[in-house]
């Protein structure tokens, strides 16, 4: 079982963090060309619309909510005047606000994925797996963040979860901070380790494209021609 854990909470998450750096310096040397979003607004806008919003405004604050609930101790929390109630407050109400957002706008991008015939004709394979794998972060997410955390109420992730991470991360990985965490939290983070892997090789890759040349370059001119 020790091996196991080893694996899982050990070599795991560092084989997915290799494959994330190494795979996307191969795909930006070898495979510019299809460093793109592949987007299929001119299919279908509403829906895309709407779920690209609700996804976009929950996903920011989630995350910056897993940076810090994972990267800043909670004595340096406590420090500041923040105890554990506030904390667990704004996690289980700000928090939860924000991954109802990201929830329903992935589950208005998936639907629209599957059931817009002409948009799932254009889906590759690796499009419906990261759809369907960000769907089930999210979901195991905000089941972990609801319900996992009013059903074992004594559990504070500070105190295993991010212990763990931080460890991670300066490599003196302890896989024993993760045997007694929820099963629900295990698997949100698992999948979200596996996201990292398959990262490069998805259109996800669009995320790192941000266009700063677009606020300094020129005005594209458009001239009308005249017949003569």
């Amino acid at each position: 079982m020790n091996l196991i854990n080893q694996f899982i909470w050990v070599i795991f998450p560092y084989l997915c963090m290799a494959t994330f750096v190494v795979g996307h310096i191969f795909r930006y040397r070898y495979d510019q060309f299809n460093w793109t979003a592949k987007s299929s607004e001119f299919i279908e806008k509403k829906q895309l619309m709407i779920g690209s919003l609700l996804f976009h405004v929950g996903i920011i604050p989630v995350i910056m909510g897993h940076i810090a609930g994972l990267g800043i101790p909670k004595s340096w929390m406590n420090a500041i005047g923040v105890n554990d109630h506030l904390y667990h407050m704004g996690a289980m109400y700000v928090g939860g606000l924000f991954g109802v957002f990201t929830l329903a706008g992935m589950l208005l991008l998936t639907a629209r994925r599957l059931t817009t015939k002409t948009v799932r004709r254009l889906s590759s394979t690796s499009d419906m797996i990261v759809n369907l794998l960000l769907l089930f972060i999210v979901f195991m997410g905000m089941f972990s963040t609801l319900v996992t955390n009013k059903v074992q109420p004594e559990f504070d992730y500070r105190d295993t979860i991010s212990i763990w991470f931080r460890n991670l991360v300066i490599f003196r990985p302890e896989a024993s901070y993760m045997v007694d965490v929820p099963l629900s939290f295990q698997i949100h983070i698992l999948a979200g380790f596996l996201i990292f892997a398959l990262w490069p090789f998805t259109r996800l890759v669009h995320v790192w494209s941000v266009p700063l040349n677009y606020v300094r370059r020129s005005y594209i001119l458009y001239r009308k021609h005249r017949q003569h």
